[in-house]
């Protein structure tokens, strides 16, 4: 368990604050997150990484000198928001471009991707490369789907070290696709974590047993094994690794054996000496080693090893100085801290124009924000069964994330900006506060719905349909998710398939919103039977097999909230 803590809801805020307080002469905060206090040269590459809390020393731990240029820090174990990466990159930037690296996972890379597209309508060079080591999540001829764990470390040490040596953008990009692509990584839990102020772990372990291939948010592993002795854990997890290398490997190799939380530095050195015969057995020369916490799931009992597969290039970069707040090598000249013209460069948010917004807008904003309330009423209501659906095959937040954005959304609607306006900004806030890939779509979703909705003098029962599809339409441009897919989209596209049906046939919109509702909360039952094709459980696709999801599950409820009242504004309606 998390031991230490204040109100767990400002655990990542005063963390974030902690640690900034003890490092201050290496980085500064910003807002969503830290940039090196010392910048690199004017001109330079800027590595921004990033993700949710809960994986010290990743992400804030590894800014400074030869590795990143700033840390976007979401909430544990939740992608931060576009707002938050876009404010960190503006942050960290030297006018060299920015490059953005994290983990594959779905959040990260809606909300890393929006961030992306906003500084390069501001003419900044901004691009991405993925860390896709895990091979436990996906097979080796489908390497773009796997997630990443501990190989983060090695494509940050890499980019971080090409861009410190002044490599132009092309050259850091393509070494740190190099990087991630000769990387792979399996890990083994011993038992879960669990989120500060939680009495229970996102998973358990089986006495006696270890659970191979696990996440690093939480995820159980894909099969549970017999606990073994350190020998045969390094033959389990070294044996997969070298039947799942790169063309072209050479016989020289960086090994990382990581802790995951709670695994005593003694237990990794007897495991890593385990893992270090077993390679040289097979005749592979390991290079400069490390053996410690890299990349962390909170408290979690477990570890994973690395192979980080070198050629020249590669092993020169991966020779190179660091130095930052938990990542040291070689020695480093630590600049002084930033001049005041390098502070928090395009950080401060555009202030909110004044509306002139119809009172028709103004009046359709007042009952949208009531349909508002009242998805914020049942997803709290709710949120505890959301987050024990999510927890069967990911890591248990889906529920606080609802609870989050929906209540952020509220707060941030003002019917006075008129419809369209409101629902932009209850949007925005939606994603920044979530996070997650909840967030995103969320957040895509009511910005979506406030565009088709804002007519003024138009059908109302059209405007639903058409505001239904853009909906769907922002979701699936957005996530990429079809029917069948096990997401949040196996309830939408029904939803809005009815509604117009329903509309079509002459029905009254409360009526049409019904039973639309209804199908959506059949079809989000229905997801009991699929497996998962996309995000954080398509890995442990049959231990989701008999429950439903939670993305579709938390989308039915809404519906069916949104429907109830509109029958009650209707009501009122007719006793006007």
């Amino acid at each position: 368990m998390t031991r230490i803590a204040n109100d767990p809801a400002e655990f990542v805020p005063q963390a974030l604050a902690g640690f900034v307080a003890a490092h201050g002469d290496l980085v500064r905060a910003v807002d969503g997150g830290v940039v090196r206090a010392a910048p690199a040269p004017r001109g330079s590459v800027a590595l921004v990484v990033g993700g949710g809390s809960g994986h010290y020393p990743a992400f804030a731990g590894v800014v400074g000198a030869g590795m990143a240029a700033g840390a976007v820090c979401g909430n544990i174990f939740t992608s931060p928001s576009a707002g938050q990466a876009y404010r960190v990159a503006k942050a960290a930037h030297r006018g060299g471009g920015v490059l953005f690296s994290f983990g594959n996972y779905a959040g990260d890379v809606l909300h890393f991707g929006e961030a992306q597209e906003r500084l390069r309508e501001q003419g900044i060079d901004a691009r991405t490369v993925l860390c896709t080591d895990d091979i436990a999540s996906a097979p080796q001829d489908e390497l773009h789907k796997r997630r990443g764990i501990a190989g983060d470390f090695v494509v940050f040490k890499i980019a971080g070290a090409a861009a410190e040596r002044g490599d132009s953008i092309d050259d850091v990009e393509r070494l740190a696709r190099h990087a991630n692509h000769r990387t792979r990584t399996l890990g083994v839990a011993f038992s879960g974590c669990t989120f500060p102020g939680a009495d229970e772990p996102l998973f358990t372990v089986p006495d006696g047993m270890m659970s191979i291939g696990l996440g690093i948010h939480g995820e159980p592993g894909i099969r549970d094994v017999p606990r073994a002795t350190s020998e045969d854990l390094a033959r389990t997890l070294v044996d997969a690794l070298l039947a799942d290398v790169p063309e072209e490997r050479g016989d020289r190799v960086a090994v990382i054996v990581n802790g995951l939380g709670s695994v005593k530095y003694e237990e990794l050195f007897v495991l890593y000496g385990d893992v270090a015969a077993r390679l040289d057995a097979a005749g592979i020369t390991v290079v400069q080693p490390e053996v410690g916490e890299l990349v962390t799931s909170l408290d979690m009992a477990g570890a994973s090893v690395t192979l980080f597969w070198l050629d020249d290039e590669l092993e020169a970069l991966w020779a190179a100085p660091a130095y930052t707040p938990a990542y040291r090598k070689g020695s480093v000249v630590i600049a002084p801290a930033a001049d005041a013209e390098d502070e928090d460069e395009g950080a401060a948010t555009e202030a909110a124009s004044s509306s002139d917004a119809s009172a028709w807008s103004k009046s359709a904003a007042a009952v949208a924000r009531a349909c508002l309330v009242a998805a914020r009423d049942t997803i709290h209501e709710h949120e505890a069964e959301l987050g024990r659906i999510d927890a069967i095959a990911g890591d248990g937040d889906h529920g606080v994330g609802m609870r989050t954005g929906v209540d952020a959304a509220c707060e941030a609607a003002d019917p006075d900006a008129g419809l369209a306006a409101m629902l932009d900004a209850a949007g925005e806030a939606w994603s920044e506060k979530a996070g997650g890939t909840s967030g995103a779509l969320w957040g895509a979703m009511l910005r979506a719905i406030g565009s088709a909705l804002d007519r003024d003098g138009a059908d109302p029962r059209t405007s639903a349909v058409g505001a239904a599809q853009a909906a769907l339409d922002a979701v699936t441009a957005r996530g990429g998710a079809s029917v069948g897919d096990k997401t949040m989209v196996d309830a939408l596209d029904p939803f809005a398939r009815v509604l117009a049906e329903q509309i079509d046939a002459g029905e009254s919109l409360p009526v049409a919103l019904q039973t639309a509702a209804r199908t959506a909360t059949d079809a989000a039952a229905a997801t009991s039977a699929l497996r998962p094709a996309l995000g954080r459980a398509r890995p442990l696709a049959e231990k989701s097999l008999g429950h439903p999801d939670a993305g579709a599950t938390s989308l039915a409820l809404i519906a069916t909230a949104i429907a109830e009242a509109s029958a009650q504004e209707n009501l009122r309606e007719e006793q006007r």
